[in-house]
C-alpha cells in the first residue's frame, strides 16, 4: 500500500484542476474522499485505487463547465467522467503511481457519473460511485442546491410548475429538482452495506425537508 504522503502530494497535484462553484469544487472531492475511506473500512479493496480514483474523479469538471458556458448543446458538451478517464493515466504516471493499477483508476473514473447509470466493473469503482452519490443527499445537498438556486436566479418552489416523472436535465425550481432527481437516489440503489446505511439517514432528511417546505408554503404545516 502506498504511503499517506503520496496522496497528500496527489491532492496538491490535482488542486489546480478545480475551482469553486455549483458544489463541485475540491471541497466536494474532499467530502467524497472521507466517505470513501469510511465505506472501505468494511471492504476488501485496494485502497490505493480507491484513494486515487476519488481524488481524480472530477478533474475534468472545469472542462465540462467551460463547454456548457460556451454554448455547447447538452449532447455535445464534454462529459467530465469520460474526459477525466482520458486525463488520469498522464497524471498518475507523472506522480509515479503503480503502473499496474492505473487501468483500475481509469475504469472507476469513467463509470462514476450518476446520470450515466454505468455499471462499475470493480468494488473500488462501486465505492467511488457510492461515495460520490452520498454527497448528493443530506444537509450537504440542500446547501449546495440553495447556493445554485440563488446564483442562477431560480425559484425555490413554484406550485404552478408540475413535477416531472422523469428527470430531463432541466432545473425549474429547487423543490422540483429534489423530487425529479435527488429523491431518485434511493438507499437501495447503493452498492455497499455502509453506503446504504449512510444513505438512509441522508435520504430521509432531504425528503422531510422538501415535504415540510412545501407544507409550510401552502399553510398545511
Amino acid at each position: 500500500m502506498i504511503e499517506e504522503e503520496f496522496f497528500d502530494r496527489l491532492k496538491k497535484k490535482v488542486l489546480p484542476y478545480f475551482e469553486s462553484g455549483e458544489g463541485h469544487g475540491f471541497d466536494h472531492v474532499d467530502r467524497v474522499y472521507k466517505l470513501a475511506l469510511r465505506i472501505s473500512e468494511d471492504e476488501d479493496v485496494d485502497m490505493d485505487v480507491v484513494r486515487a480514483s476519488v481524488l481524480l474523479h472530477d478533474v475534468a469538471r472545469r472542462k465540462e463547465e467551460e463547454s456548457r458556458v460556451n454554448g455547447f448543446s447538452r449532447e455535445d458538451r464534454i462529459c467530465h467522467a469520460e474526459e477525466g478517464a482520458k486525463m488520469v493515466p498522464g497524471i498518475l504516471r507523472d506522480v509515479g503511481f503503480p503502473y499496474d493499477k492505473i487501468d483500475y483508476v481509469v475504469d472507476a473514473v469513467a463509470t462514476h457519473r450518476y446520470s450515466k447509470n454505468l455499471e462499475a466493473k470493480t468494488r473500488e469503482a462501486e465505492i467511488l460511485q457510492d461515495a460520490d452519490r452520498l454527497d448528493a443527499l443530506g444537509a450537504i445537498i440542500i446547501v449546495r442546491m440553495m447556493e445554485a438556486t440563488v446564483k442562477n436566479g431560480r425559484p425555490v418552489y413554484d406550485s404552478s410548475i408540475p413535477i416531472k416523472e422523469k428527470y430531463d436535465g432541466s432545473k425549474s425550481t429547487m423543490i422540483n429538482h429534489i423530487y425529479e432527481k435527488i429523491l431518485k437516489i434511493t438507499p437501495d440503489s447503493f452498492k455497499t452495506v455502509k453506503a446504504k446505511e449512510i444513505a438512509k439517514g441522508r435520504y430521509d432528511f432531504v425528503k422531510e425537508f422538501a415535504e415540510r417546505y412545501v407544507g409550510e408554503i401552502e399553510g398545511k404545516i
